[in-house]
């Protein structure tokens, strides 16, 4: 009788247990991965709370454990993709720079066009990197919410909202950021590059050497050393004064009176001089060329010369040949004209004493014209 006893009442203490059991970690229906953690968890210790917790974070620990090692693998691909990506364009790029070379033997610009490359994707190497990041992290960022039982709905639609505030109210920064990043890929200039960055087509602009450029900015210092920071998004036009080559260019002015044909042959002289010059024969790319007779101006003939220079080197040519052409034009007698006019003076007789137009006309040697000094 109590053996009966005993087995009707440890069978009743299971049919209790297995319905809390259900209570606590489900009838195995919705989630088995639910119903096995928390029923070992509830078979080992006998605790419905410390089951019910570990039925719910186990599987979003490994859930979250999971999208961390997925979005670890998938940065480092795409890191490696990058790199690759880069390195490609930085191959192209020296080739191009090659086949440059060969067309124009004189023009050895590789050593800074290498660099050039070189610095352009390891440039774009960091941009790209730093979206990958932001785009990796987030979608993991969000799985990881979800993962916990955040409802993303809401998110979702409060990070819309404050991405179209942020967009209004950030859009010169969007812009900068983006005229900065099609600066970098189209390699419009580079840093150690003489520029010259207008906002409109026409204005006087900012230009200097290029010591920094960012996204955000360009870092510019001018000739007497002042550091312009200038937005991307604000330069409409950039001249770039020191990329492949550079064209040297004089105007020399001669007087009206001067024989062209031999001002032109002693110009030419002069510049050939510059060119076969130890000091400038790895700086002048070609012969110099006379172009001839360039203006007619109020007090000169213009005559224009232009020589092919290495990049950012036409400063230092043209000041070596105005010296050298100054010197020449002294030997051989040319004149460098200056401004001058002819002035005349007119004396107004209407308030002069009777008598005195008659006066002032024989003081003249008897003609009506009035004095004409130079």
């Amino acid at each position: 009788m109590s053996a009966t006893w005993s087995t009707g009442y440890a069978q009743l203490f299971a049919a209790v247990s297995d319905r809390q059991l259900q209570r606590t970690c489900g009838d195995g229906t919705d989630d088995g991965a639910l119903n096995f953690y928390c029923s070992v968890v509830y078979r080992t210790s006998g605790n419905e709370l410390l089951a019910s917790f570990a039925g719910t974070a186990i599987p979003a620990l490994l859930k979250i454990i999971l999208i961390l090692v997925l979005a670890i693998v998938i940065h480092r691909l795409l890191k490696r993709g990058i790199k690759r990506f880069t390195r490609g364009i930085a191959a192209r790029a020296i080739q191009g720079v090659g086949r440059f070379s060969g067309r124009v033997p004189l023009a050895d610009t590789a050593p800074l066009d290498l660099s050039r490359a070189t610095m352009r994707a390891e440039t774009m190497g960091a941009v790209f990197n730093s979206f990958a990041t932001v785009f990796v992290w987030a979608i993991a960022f969000m799985l990881i919410l979800g993962a916990i039982g955040v409802n993303l709905a809401p998110v979702v639609a409060g990070a819309g909202i404050v991405g179209v505030a942020l967009g209004f109210g950030a859009q010169n920064m969007v812009k900068d950021f983006l005229a900065g990043l099609f600066v970098i890929l189209e390699d419009q200039y580079g840093i150690g590059d003489i520029v010259e960055l207008r906002d409109t087509v026409g204005s006087a602009g900012t230009g200097g050497t290029v010591e920094g450029i960012s996204l955000r900015s360009t870092r510019v210092r001018d000739v007497e050393g002042v550091v312009w920071h200038v937005p991307n998004g604000e330069i409409r036009t950039a001249g770039n004064k020191s990329q492949q080559w550079a064209r040297s260019l004089i105007d020399v002015n001669v007087a009206y009176g001067t024989d062209l044909q031999h001002a032109t042959d002693v110009i030419k002289r002069t510049a050939d001089s510059v060119w076969h010059d130890e000091d400038f024969r790895d700086v002048i790319l070609e012969e110099p060329d006379v172009w001839g007779l360039e203006r007619f101006d109020a007090d000169a003939l213009a005559i224009r010369l232009v020589l092919k220079v290495r990049p950012a080197q036409q400063w230092a040519v043209n000041r070596a040949l105005r010296a050298r052409i100054k010197t020449a034009f002294d030997t051989e007698g040319i004149e460098i004209p200056f401004p001058q006019r002819t002035v005349w003076l007119r004396r107004d007789d209407s308030h002069t004493k009777p008598g005195a137009p008659e006066a002032a006309q024989a003081a003249e040697g008897g003609s009506g014209i009035p004095n004409k000094p130079s």
